[in-house]
């Protein structure tokens, strides 16, 4: 087979480099002087003694921990830097062939600037940088808390949300999710929507990720970090979230239902670690519509118009449970498994009152008006179950063996329920189309990992098998039955696999202060889409190589540079992919195309990271160049009825800059600022059912988030929060700007292990300009145009108790395939 050859050859590449490896580790672990807590991220050089180059160089691991493999035998001593701490030098150690040298427990003491704020400092927004990624703390928000992963991710820089809840970054809403590095190749809104602010301990930014990431995702990778105990012993949380009535009202049927609690509990002595988790969190929105939509008929020279108002809002409910089991059999051997089972449901309610009109489309002599109520009630549920099995060896050599396997089984059901009622009449029906379905999925995921230590840096290379299924079964019905000639494509099934066999390799170094890792990933992938009422599938197969490289370079004290480059694809999904329709609104269908293609994505960035005494900068200039971009776009059916469809445009780039700084300004305030500048530029072909048209659209977008804590006491916070995304331009218009601010109150007891957050969400005290957004599209013959206004000024209360600290990740596995198409 054809993707035999390069694995071929990654593995004689492999061992080439294992029999040229040194056999000489250097261990110890870093400590804080003052608290006696381990320092994550502290700098490790090692420099000869002779004439102190640098002969090679790490950082530790969230327990402090850190390993130099394969020195060569000789003189050295280390030195250890961390941000806010003195430097230090060992004393002069040597190392022996095949030997290992245990440092033991080396301490830093608080440099003098930062030992009379220390009870302040944990408030700030720590920012880990490292060659490939940024680390951001996730207890730094107080907003978020009660909430879900969305709500902690919305503060980042070049994270933005819109009045939909899509996340995106850099301007993309295409990017891979993993949950302690472990893949999730799903929405990202749903599974994101599904994991409890809480639980997090750090989120991970890798914007160029490299060759042994799964190069889905043109945005890049968020690597979602869940807490577990620290020490050996029980580690219990519990948090509970209720929330007080809108102060505005929409007049909406029932009053939105605001509660929710997770808990987890750790267990760890010895070589178990044990943890449990379970969350439920209702959350529903109030909110209002307003749209107008025309179409034309330029055969019959006449427009129709459909302008609508009323109800538009969310029941949402989520709860699952998740476990996970680490065994370190022996220092060779560790064994980790995880379980989780969930449902997520979601309703949408549109209740809109249709004031339509048909006119003469020269004269404007109007020629019927007709006005109607529709009742759109859309539902979804899902049910996810999976679980994950990993098996890690490590060999005499420190070389390590790791194996992965990871199955998942969700049920996703629901219906739409489109009633045509008479007015103000309303128990005439006038027409009513209801569409059930049900499209389980199956998915499985095989991966093998080797690592082997260099004198001078890391080689890894491996292989991952991806497979999943959907079994789609879509129901259209209408009453009184009506004379439509393509009914039968509005029902039937669509059956949809994916399956991909990739292999990689990579090497990871460092040439005296320079930091550099490159890679490259060869993936063969199939598609095939099956629909009931066509003869044969819709194929597709790639063969495709994903080359990646990145450099890091601290040019001067407290300053470094880095650069990166990464290939990357942005799939289908089944739901783009299903041609059959969905009746969504009385003026809209819904439907995807199974002869889409992915988007393939080339990602460059240069950046510069400054680290200071009181806090850090970061800025980025990046550029995407985008083959295939997928767009959604719409076209006029029967006349009256826009037709929502999926399609491939030409290409697209952007261009950006991206920065973000945290710092401390004085004992009682600390300031968090970041934001994404970038442009995006469109143009090609579009084909929307079978025809043709031309799209050429640029313009400027930024958003930013900005956060400030303040300390009123020793027990009290105060943090304020806005969240800002500008107008953008679409294929086929654009959309308005997406304004969210916050407040939150925070007062702690019985030091610090109980916590009462009030939160004072999406602001807006009568100004009517939070939490709405315009959408708007046209073409040559249609125009719509909806308001989507959301409820403001919404008072959460918090409260968080904890029985020793949670800290560093859990093995919790995250769904991989089902919610996705949720």
């Amino acid at each position: 087979m054809a993707w035999l050859k390069p694995l071929l050859f990654l593995l004689i590449i492999s061992c080439w480099h294992a029999v040229r490896a040194q056999k000489s580790v250097i261990r110890g672990t870093v400590y804080d002087q003052q608290n006696n807590k381990p320092v994550e991220y502290a700098s490790i050089a090692l420099l000869t003694a002779r004439d102190s180059t640098v002969a090679g160089g790490t950082v530790t691991k969230a327990n402090g921990a850190f390993e130099l493999g394969r020195v060569r035998a000789g003189t050295f001593r280390l030195k250890i830097s961390f941000v806010g701490y003195y430097t230090i030098s060992t004393d002069v150690f040597t190392v022996a062939g095949n030997g290992v040298v245990n440092m033991g427990t080396i301490t830093l003491q608080p440099a003098d600037a930062l030992l009379n704020e220390m009870k302040v400092t944990a408030r700030q927004l720590p920012i880990a940088t490292k060659i490939d990624k940024q680390t951001y703390k996730a207890d730094q928000f107080n907003n978020a808390q009660g909430g879900t992963a969305i709500d902690v991710l919305k503060n980042l820089p070049s994270v933005s949300l819109n009045g939909e809840g899509a996340i995106s970054v850099r301007g993309s809403s295409g990017f891979l999710v993993l949950v302690n590095g472990k893949p999730v190749i799903t929405d990202a809104q749903t599974v994101l929507s599904q994991l409890p602010a809480n639980s997090i301990q750090s989120i991970e930014l890798i914007t160029a990720p490299s060759a042994k990431y799964d190069p889905d995702g043109k945005g890049g990778i968020i690597n979602i970090i869940t807490k577990k105990g620290a020490n050996d012993g029980i580690t219990f949380t519990a948090n509970i979230q209720g929330g007080l009535p809108s102060t505005t009202d929409h007049n909406n049927k029932e009053k939105p239902k605001r509660f929710g609690g997770d808990m987890a509990l750790n267990y760890r002595h010895g070589k178990w670690d044990i943890s449990a988790g379970g969350n439920y969190l209702r959350a529903d929105v109030a909110g209002y519509r307003e749209g107008d939509v025309y179409t034309k008929n330029l055969a019959a020279n006449t427009i129709t118009r459909l302008p609508s108002a009323g109800e538009r809002s969310f029941d949402k409910y989520n709860y699952a449970a998740r476990a996970s089991v680490h065994f370190q059999a022996d220092s060779s051997n560790a064994f980790a498994a995880g379980f989780m089972t969930g449902h997520r449901f979601q309703s949408r309610l549109a209740d809109l009152v249709y004031n339509n009109s048909k006119a003469d489309l020269s004269s404007g002599t109007v020629l019927y008006t007709n006005t109607y109520y529709n009742s759109n009630l859309q539902s979804k549920h899902g049910t996810f179950s999976l679980g994950s099995l990993d098996y890690t060896h490590t060999f005499r050599n420190k070389s390590t063996l790791a194996t992965s396997a990871l199955y998942e089984h969700a049920n996703l059901y629901g219906d739409t329920k489109n009633r045509n009622l008479g007015y103000p009449q309303v128990q005439d029906t006038l027409q009513y189309v209801y569409n059930p379905y049900r499209n389980p999925i199956n998915g499985y995921r095989l991966k093998v990992d080797y690592a082997q230590k260099t004198r001078t840096g890391k080689w890894e290379s491996g292989y991952q098998f991806r497979y999943d299924t959907q079994d789609g079964q879509f129901d259209y019905f209408v009453t009184p039955d009506i004379a439509q000639p393509d009914a039968a494509r509005f029902r039937g099934s669509a059956t949809a696999k994916n399956t991909i066999h990739a292999v990689y390799s990579q090497y990871a170094g460092r040439f005296h202060q320079l930091e550099y890792n490159a890679g490259l990933r060869y993936e063969y992938a199939t598609r095939s889409v099956l629909v009931s009422y066509e003869a044969n599938p819709y194929q597709l197969h790639l063969s495709n190589l994903f080359p990646s490289a990145a450099l890091l370079y601290p040019f001067r004290k407290g300053w470094q540079a880095k650069a990166g480059y990464s290939k990357r694809i942005q799939r289908t999904t089944n739901f783009e992919l299903n041609p059959i329709p969905e009746r969504e609104h009385s003026e809209t269908l819904e439907q995807g195309d199974p002869n889409l293609l992915p988007e393939f994505i080339d990602l460059a960035e240069l950046g510069i990271v400054h680290q200071f005494t009181s806090g850090n900068f970061f800025s980025n200039i990046y550029y995407q160049h985008i083959k295939n971009p997928i767009q959604r776009v719409n076209s006029v059916y029967a006349d009256t009825i826009l037709n929502r469809v999926f399609t491939n445009a030409g290409q697209a780039r952007s261009l950006g800059i991206e920065a973000g700084a945290s710092w401390q300004l004085n004992k009682w305030w600390n300031i968090y600022l970041g934001g994404n500048v970038y442009n995006y530029r469109i143009k090609g072909q579009l084909a929307i059912l079978g025809v043709h048209s031309t799209v050429s659209n640029s313009n400027w977008i930024y958003s930013f988030n900005t956060n400030n804590s303040f300390k009123l006491g020793n027990t009290w916070t105060l943090q304020a929060t806005v969240n800002y995304l500008s107008r953008r331009a679409t294929a086929q218009g654009e959309d308005s700007y997406f304004l969210t601010p916050n407040t939150s109150l925070k007062k702690t007891f019985m030091n610090g292990r109980l916590a009462a957050t009030l939160q004072w969400q999406n602001m807006d005290m009568g100004m009517k300009i939070s939490n709405r957004q315009r959408i708007s599209t046209w073409g040559a013959d249609f125009y719509t145009t909806t308001n989507y206004i959301y409820e403001t000024d919404v008072f959460l209360v918090n409260l968080s108790f904890h029985l020793n600290k949670n800290t560093s990740k859990s093995k919790l596995p995250g769904s991989e395939f089902g919610e996705k198409e949720f």
